[in-house]
């Protein structure tokens, strides 16, 4: 008779256990799960497969012998990597311009998200969104190529307009002086309606009665902003710039190599480029993977300060 009660009871506890467990989530809502298979497939073709490729940095990687077949060759790569002038004036031109595009674009899409979402008309806040997210979707192929007409000195309207008030003509894309400025720019257009997605949804994720009673008790528009809409995305914003931050060694490779010409070589060669030089126009494919991974490295670096940081002033990073 005891034994008999106790089965039922051991029974019993099985699917409770399994209700209980993660996988059982997973299992429950396995048809929303399924969505996730395209990035899952993703990130393990492009990202984690070509792991396997990183020991070329340590070989001397011949085609016909393989990855496998390569002789090792150990660090011997990266000595060379970094007795080269050339790496340390391309480093150079990545650290600076991408510190400028994270003083610029960073803050920008959290200022236009803000200011967007104090628009009272409904209809031109969509158009607003509609005309800033359109360039995100435009290739870097077209929209260099718009850029260089539009900045052209002989038939751009940007430098009419510089000769109908007096100034002469300026080569922008060909003028050491100006084209870092233009490729942070057109960065920051590009990419301006994009980012803000993320900040609008974060702002539409707040209680809407704190800014009521904030009307209540008198608060103006810049008051409300300061003290409920930024402190209500602060959580996002702290993710954000630490995967900023992880990006601060990354170049964007479209945007340069499109821009990029030999008059601007020395303020415009980037890591992207140069790896993509070595790698392959000279068929150095050891060396170019070297300068990748040093890449990686440091971003990887760079990350892990950012949350670290973020976990000890506000408690908010990562993990």
């Amino acid at each position: 008779m005891q034994s008999s009660l106790s089965m039922p009871t051991e029974r019993s506890a099985k699917p409770s256990a399994w209700r209980s467990s993660s996988l059982y989530g997973y299992w429950k809502h396995r048809y929303l799960t399924l969505l996730l298979l395209p990035a899952i497939i993703y990130f393990i073709v492009f990202h984690y497969v070509p792991i396997y490729g990183i020991q070329i940095a340590f070989k001397q990687y011949r085609f016909m012998d393989g990855i496998s077949g390569s002789p090792w060759v150990g660090l011997e790569h990266f000595r060379y990597l970094f007795s080269l002038d050339s790496f340390w004036l391309v480093l150079r031109n990545t650290l600076i311009l991408s510190l400028l595009k994270f003083a610029a674009g960073f803050p920008a899409p959290i200022l236009f998200a803000v200011l967007l979402n104090e628009l009272r008309s409904l209809l031109f806040q969509q158009l607003v969104q509609t005309v800033t997210f359109f360039p995100h979707f435009i290739s870097w192929v077209i929209m260099a190529g718009v850029l260089i007409q539009f900045l052209s000195p002989s038939i751009g309207p940007v430098n009419h307009l510089l000769k109908l008030l007096g100034f002469s003509p300026v080569f922008f894309v060909g003028d050491p002086d100006w084209f870092r400025w233009v490729l942070v720019f057109s960065d920051v257009w590009k990419d301006l309606g994009w980012g803000a997605i993320v900040y609008l949804a974060a702002i539409a994720g707040i209680n809407p009665e704190l800014y009521e009673v904030a009307k209540v008790d008198g608060a103006g528009r810049l008051q409300r902003m300061r003290h409920i809409t930024l402190p209500g995305i602060a959580p996002v914003v702290t993710v954000m710039l630490i995967l900023s931050v992880g990006k601060l060694i990354q170049d964007d490779f479209d945007q340069v190599f499109n821009l990029l010409n030999p008059a601007v070589y020395q303020v415009g060669d980037v890591l992207s480029t140069y790896t993509y030089r070595s790698g392959v126009e000279q068929l150095k494919y050891s060396f170019a993977t070297a300068v990748g991974l040093f890449k990686n490295v440091i971003s990887l670096l760079l990350v892990l300060g950012a949350n670290w940081a973020a976990n000890r002033f506000n408690r908010s990073g990562l993990w």
